[in-house]
């Protein structure tokens, strides 16, 4: 699905796979195995792909068939890593662009991001276990077991686990503000 999308995307933008890997700053051999589906993208891969088409990471997953009734099972949602000592997110909505819902698994020491970074939403992550830092917009917010943020995600931010247990949240982000 996301190699789909990703092919169609490039093509309604005139790009080559060489000019979106230039743009993106990756190589046209992994955007190749992207669109193919022979590989999965890192995260900090999709972020550059987002910004490049100017729009969103969950608008590179949007089904345009999506059901009206998702059901999000263990095991069977989409994953998305990111490189060692960061987020490891499970996508539990579909498609739609309405609305995207992460649950998300940090480990001790990683983030979710190498830096903070902004994107044009409204977001609210819950912590279900463990503790995690929100740093948004410079500063430093500390939520524990049940605590959740809403935030404007234009605000640069990144959430990590500075404890030595953990960290279980899920992540709720609107579409894209106008």
């Amino acid at each position: 699905m996301l190699g789909d999308r990703l092919r169609v995307l490039r093509q309604q933008h005139s790009l080559t796979l060489r000019q979106l890997a230039t743009a993106a700053d990756v190589s046209p051999a992994l955007l190749s195995q992207i669109e193919n589906g022979a590989t999965d993208p890192s995260l900090a891969t999709l972020r550059k792909l987002a910004q490049v088409f100017d729009t969103s990471i969950a608008e590179l997953f949007s089904e345009p068939e999506a059901p009206a009734v998702h059901i999000s099972r263990s095991g069977s949602r989409s994953l998305l890593t990111a490189p060692p000592g960061q987020i490891t997110y499970e996508r539990l909505t579909p498609g739609r662009g309405d609305l995207e819902v992460l649950q998300a698994h940090l480990a001790p020491g990683d983030a979710s991001s190498a830096e903070p970074w902004a994107h044009p939403s409204t977001e609210c992550a819950i912590v279900i276990s463990g503790e995690v830092v929100a740093d948004i917009g410079g500063e430093a917010y500390t939520l524990t077991s049940g605590e959740a943020v809403t935030f404007d995600s234009r605000l640069a931010h990144l959430y990590r686990n500075a404890s030595n247990q953990p960290a279980h949240l899920i992540i709720a982000v609107t579409p894209p503000n106008p």
